[in-house]
């Protein structure tokens, strides 16, 4: 995809000028944050661009050259070098043009719950949760469990965890959808391989001015706390349900010590469940697909299967297998997976685009 040199400096003129708006010390408050915003956007974009554009010009220039016999030789192999390497420089920058969704740089809310497998899925719930964890340590982002409901002999049958640091949604969205394992339970005598999946959710966290929340929509319950094995009982009725009526939207917590606590735990849940509600309306047919992935956690409707006895993980979307389940799992081997899944979007995106 050849970007036409007006566009390479548009980009150029664009940075300079808001590289010199920074600089004049004039701007104050939101008109700050908006060009600092802005200014990050494009430096990655104005990099490459700049990068584009010189080699562009060194091939013109190494062309000119090509009518001096002193000079043909040399010229001949410089280009051969520039000219195979240009492409790849404007696939970059091709890449770096894509529109950008607008929820990649929020915080996510990550939701975990136990599907098809009854115990064996909710010790796999665990695991999952294990390796997003270790996966966002190794990027610095911070993970914070919002509401929890442990299983009995371990693992989680739901958990819900706000996840928070740099470009936190871009990396994390696909991984919505039906997470299958297959392996042989701790508790299975026979040495069965058994089949049990759980469903992973990714939904971006908004700011408070991206959705507004009349409270009068809201009907409010609070009751008294249980759990696994008398985990989080309460002698009060702490926990809290917050039911959107408008919506039907229902969202519980019940594992801060105080009601007000969960309260305001279970209405960041609501805002990303509402937030992501009003993301599918505006996306339309895209939505639907995404959401189509999430599904109700049966093992029919897998996006990735973690085979235990053979070691391998496959991501069924872009039909990659990686023999590397202990690494995956430990939170490292996960990085290329998502790079995998970032590229197949992006490749996606530009056929579209050229198409």
């Amino acid at each position: 995809m050849t970007i036409p040199a007006e566009r390479l400096d548009q980009i150029a003129n664009r940075f300079a000028e808001l590289e010199a708006r920074m600089a004049s010390g004039t701007l104050e408050g939101d008109e700050f944050v908006k060009a600092s915003r802005d200014y990050a956007e494009l430096e990655p974009v104005a990099k490459v661009a700049a990068d584009v554009k010189a080699m562009r010009e060194e091939i013109a220039g190494l062309e000119e050259m090509l009518g001096d016999p002193e000079m043909k030789a040399m010229a001949e192999e410089e280009l051969a070098d520039i000219r195979e390497r240009l492409p790849d420089a404007e696939r970059k920058l091709a890449v770096a043009m894509l529109p950008k969704d607008s929820a990649d740089n929020k915080p996510a809310m990550l939701e975990i719950r136990a599907g098809t497998g009854g115990d064996e899925a909710a010790l796999f719930a665990g695991d999952l949760y294990r390796m997003y964890e270790r996966y966002a340590a190794e990027r610095g982002w911070k993970v914070e469990p919002v509401s929890m409901n442990a299983s009995e002999v371990g693992g989680f049958k739901e958990i819900v965890a706000n996840v928070t640091g740099q470009g936190v949604f871009a990396k994390l969205k696909f991984e919505s959808g039906v997470h299958r394992v297959q392996r042989v339970p701790v508790t299975e005598s026979g040495g069965r391989i058994h089949t049990s999946a759980a469903t992973v959710a990714v939904l971006p966290e908004p700011d408070e001015v991206d959705v507004a929340i009349d409270p009068g929509d809201l009907k409010i319950d609070t009751y008294r706390a249980s759990g696994a094995g008398g985990q989080h009982v309460n002698t009060t009725d702490s926990a809290i349900r917050i039911t959107h009526e408008p919506s039907g939207i229902v969202v519980t917590c019940q594992d801060g010590r105080s009601q007000h606590k969960n309260r305001e735990k279970a209405m960041q849940v609501l805002r990303a469940r509402l937030y992501e509600q009003q993301r599918e309306a505006v996306q339309g047919e895209e939505a639907e697909a995404r959401k189509a992935m999430v599904g109700s956690g049966d093992r029919s409707e897998r996006i990735r299967t973690y085979n235990f006895p053979q070691g391998r993980v496959t991501d069924h979307r872009i039909g990659l297998t990686l023999h590397k389940l202990d690494e995956i799992l430990a939170g490292p081997g996960l990085s290329e997976l998502v790079d995998a899944l970032i590229a197949e979007d992006e490749a996606k995106r530009l056929a579209a685009m050229e198409g």
